[in-house]
């Protein structure tokens, strides 16, 4: 076999590969045997029926296809391999001639991957903002203990006040037409902690039970729905219950109710130390990304864009499956955003995260840091708990779904190369 290769701008190469006619012969021969045990051909068993014969049925131009189907795997392994070619993306056929009895002529391009040149990502000082809690932090977390363990008592003698819940009759009109979905029965709110249009919840305060009465709010410009945004709209409405929360007094036995504790210092401890533990958390996840983005910044990459595309396509269908989740369809994402306009800011995403994967790669090549066994079995067991599935059945599953399976290696190796960074860099915090 013997080839030419010739350089092409992003990252690419043309591979011209001539394979002996011999060999060319042998393939096609193969090829022939091969889809002479599907053909059903008169006066012959399966598989038994001459070259010719099964021309005749079948065609030359499929042959050559089951042919060229089965060399080409050797063929491109070969020429990888002889060349030392670090591929990113399956090699691909510009154009083959094969012609039995005549050397098989195949043209085709390899894509590889883009030469990292890392800039300085070891030794480094970096300052990062210290996470400060809020001074009300503390409180807010009591309050929030005691709003959980609160019981409701319907009130009849007052109208709603700020921090009632609400149950109630609305029906929407925007335009003088009705609004799709803008109507309910005895929906309950919680006035002091809505979801509903701005406004809408603070108009609702106020009202005595059982008298109709109108509130006029207005859809913001971002609204999803594009034919409501930034129009008027008039809720006709009708409370028909209001509760107010009584709440529980912090005493030792609250605190024995809601968890391990005896008394209302044990309890207020514990809330101290979540406290101190979730700025440690966000102290260390600060200053990790600090350091990786001062790494990702040094260092120098010319990403082409065919990388940048095929990652742009599958953060479509991670936004896709993300929409669904919410409810949302892509259509609805598309008529409130501008499909421009989503491709463009996932565009950006994906530049960001090839190149953040080309230098993790680099780094980890460098520092000869790789995936052990160890390693992978502890990311499907978080993985396995995290969905509430035997790790053993989790496997299993990522066996059939070999993306999923390289996924997760990928996601080991990046928490390994971040760990690495944060060791050999020093962080201080300001």
């Amino acid at each position: 076999m013997n080839t030419k290769i010739e350089k092409l701008p992003e990252n690419v190469v043309k591979v011209e590969i001539e394979i002996p006619a011999k060999d060319a012969v042998g393939y096609y021969n193969n090829a022939a045997k091969r889809l002479a045990q599907y053909v059903n051909i008169p006066g012959f068993r399966k598989g038994k029926a001459p070259r010719n014969i099964v021309e005749q049925h079948i065609g030359e131009e499929r042959i050559k296809h089951e042919a060229l189907e089965a060399a080409l795997p050797k063929v491109f392994s070969d020429v990888i391999r002889e060349n030392d070619f670090d591929v990113i993306a399956q090699p691909y056929v510009e154009s083959y001639d094969y012609n039995i009895g005549s050397d098989m002529k195949i043209t085709a391009k390899i894509e590889l991957r883009p030469e990292v040149t890392l800039g300085e990502y070891k030794g480094m000082t970096i300052e990062v903002d210290e996470y400060k809690t809020p001074e009300d932090a503390f409180q807010k977390s009591l309050d929030n203990l005691l709003q959980q363990s609160a019981e409701l008592s319907i009130v009849t003698d007052r109208k709603t006040e700020e921090k009632d819940i609400v149950v109630f009759d609305f029906e929407g009109f925007s335009n003088g037409e009705k609004i799709e979905h803008g109507d309910a029965k005895n929906y309950t709110l919680d006035l002091a902690n809505s979801s509903f249009i701005p406004g809408f919840a603070e108009q609702l305060v106020g009202k005595p039970l059982g008298e109709e009465f109108e509130i006029n709010v207005t859809f913001p410009e971002e609204y999803h729905e594009k034919k409501l945004a930034g129009q008027p709209a008039v809720f006709k409405c009708k409370i028909n219950e209001i509760k107010t929360k009584i709440l529980p007094e912090l005493t030792d036995e609250f605190a024995q109710k809601i968890g391990p504790f005896k008394t209302v210092e044990d309890l207020k401890a514990d809330i101290q130390q979540y406290l101190d533990t979730q700025k440690a958390d966000i102290d260390r996840t600060n200053s990790e990304k600090a350091v990786f983005e001062k790494v990702v910044g040094n260092a120098k990459v010319d990403i082409q864009q065919a990388m940048i595309e095929r990652e742009t396509d599958q953060l479509v269908e991670e936004y896709k499956q993300k929409l669904q989740m919410q409810g949302f369809s892509w259509d609805q994402a598309v008529e409130a955003q501008g499909y421009d306009a989503i491709i463009n800011s996932l565009k950006e995403d994906a530049a960001v995260r090839v190149k953040n994967s080309l230098v993790i790669d680099k780094i980890a090549k460098e520092e000869k840091i790789t995936v052990s066994q160890e390693d992978f079995s502890a990311k499907l067991t978080e993985l396995s708990r995290m969905y509430q599935i035997d790790p053993q059945t989790m496997l299993k599953q990522l066996s059939q779904t070999p993306g999923v399976f390289n996924a997760l290696s990928q996601q080991a190796l990046n928490e390994k190369v971040t760990q690495f960074l944060a060791e050999n860099n020093t962080v201080k915090l300001k």
